[in-house]
């Protein structure tokens, strides 16, 4: 195998790796935007399921928002 040949082999298998560690760090993120969504809308609703008489946690849920907002958009950026 010629040098050139090698060099080729050697730059496509860098590509694939890091593209690997693009989308499962991406991943990641997603799958963080999505456990933060579900905990800050549980949490904000959770006074509805054990029959309390407490109001929504708004400041909670809106952080919640923000953050899965954030989060995502991390991961979206990394994929590009």
């Amino acid at each position: 195998m010629s040098n050139y040949a090698e060099q080729q082999k050697t730059q496509t298998e860098k590509r694939e790796k890091d593209r690997t560690r693009k989308e499962k760090l991406s991943a990641y993120f997603y799958d963080l935007s999505k456990l933060v969504f579900a905990t800050s809308v549980l949490g904000a609703f959770a006074p509805f399921f054990v029959n309390s008489h407490q109001d929504i946690n708004y400041w909670g849920l809106s952080m919640g928002a923000i953050a899965t907002y954030a989060l995502a958009f991390i991961a979206n950026r990394i994929l590009k």
